[in-house]
């Protein structure tokens, strides 16, 4: 699906995870992360995961994929500790899981170390901060 850039996003029935933290960054904070990842894929397409078979950037769908988003905040330093203490987890913290058979996930944590994510079933705001194998902390910008 084509969509505009920057501050593109596909209709709001259809989002999937990545689509939570996007509209969360723009809404809360005005950072548009689908420019933002397209520019710094532009510098440097070879740091990022070479998954889908793609020879150069793509604005419609770089940002909506976890590994890219991971990629990004990486090389921001945005990166913390994966930890299984609660309260590590600040609201405004990212979380990436890996849901076993090449499945990524990603949410944002919210009060409580509740996570809001769209696992399929649309936005919900959910206890499952440790449900899943953690495969990254972010804090972005870094603070």
């Amino acid at each position: 699906m084509r969509i505009p850039y920057p501050g593109g996003d596909v209709p709001a029935g259809i989002g999937v995870c990545t689509d939570v933290v996007i509209r969360a960054y723009r809404t809360a904070a005005g950072i548009d992360l689908q420019k933002l990842v397209h520019e710094d894929m532009k510098k440097d397409f070879g740091a990022y995961p070479k998954n889908w078979g793609r020879r150069s950037p793509d604005p419609n769908i770089d940002h909506r994929r976890v590994p890219n988003l991971r990629t990004f905040f990486t090389r921001a330093g945005a990166s913390l500790p994966v930890t299984k203490r609660a309260a590590d987890y600040l609201p405004g913290d990212l979380v990436t899981w890996d849901l076993g058979s090449g499945l990524t996930h990603i949410g944002v944590v919210v009060d409580g170390g509740l996570i809001v994510h769209n696992i399929g079933r649309g936005p919900k705001r959910e206890d499952v901060l440790f449900e899943w194998t953690m495969t990254g902390h972010y804090r972005y910008p870094p603070r």
